[in-house]
């Protein structure tokens, strides 16, 4: 089963309405979608409640779990934990937060910041340090191997820390365009491209499950 937690809609920089997203991505397979839209403290509310509005509406209606969510991207660190609250307080079940890839100005510290403020996936986290690995084990933050080209570079270097210190993975699209949605074939060649192998594979599916299965119990919750 392949979960994507990480995509966007044309709520923040994608192409696509969530409807057309959650329909190309079910005819690839997957089974749970995240819809994280970038974010910060300009248009949080607003996306939060189009994406929430959107993932309702198709709820009885689609064979895929599209969970609403967002991305906060290139925050100040010290805002990082308020903006994670705000989107709990706000109802929103997936919070992934924009990490410190190799392609983007993201401001030093905003991986620890993401940890510490709870996140539930680090995205794309570049060359994160042993410390701040450590760290997302403590505080079960999933750290994500990216799909997407440039932020992609540092997967290896995430995979290696993360296998040897014990932290779930999950794998991603980041996708913007119809293009990037993954299959499942491409979804598993990101993991094993990055150096894991299979037995690796089948631990990332076992742990995106397990994420996927509270996030469908947050969902209900709020029903």
């Amino acid at each position: 089963m392949v979960h994507d937690f990480h995509t966007h809609s044309i709520h923040s920089d994608g192409v696509l309405t969530v409807a057309e997203l959650v329909r190309r991505a079910e005819t690839r397979g997957i089974k749970v979608l995240g819809i994280t839209d970038h974010v910060d403290p300009s248009n949080l509310t607003e996306v939060i409640s189009g994406v929430a509005k959107a993932c309702r509406a198709l709820r009885e209606h689609v064979g895929i779990l599209a969970v609403p969510g967002v991305e906060i991207t290139h925050a100040p660190p010290d805002l990082i934990a308020d903006l994670i609250a705000e989107s709990r307080g706000r109802g929103c079940p997936l919070v992934v937060v924009h990490g410190e890839t190799p392609v983007e100005p993201v401001k030093p510290g905003t991986n620890r910041a993401a940890i510490l403020g709870g996140a539930d996936i680090l995205a794309h986290p570049g060359l994160i340090t042993d410390e701040d690995v450590a760290l997302a084990r403590e505080k079960g933050t999933y750290l994500e191997l990216s799909g997407r080209r440039g932020h992609c570079l540092a997967n290896g270097h995430v995979a290696a820390r993360a296998r040897a210190a014990g932290v779930p993975l999950v794998v991603s699209s980041d996708a913007h365009m119809p293009e990037d949605i993954l299959d499942a074939e491409s979804w598993t060649m990101v993991a094993l491209g990055a150096g894991l192998d299979r037995a690796d594979v089948e631990r990332i599916v076992a742990d995106s499950a397990r994420l996927a299965a509270s996030l469908e119990l947050q969902i209900r919750n709020q029903s």
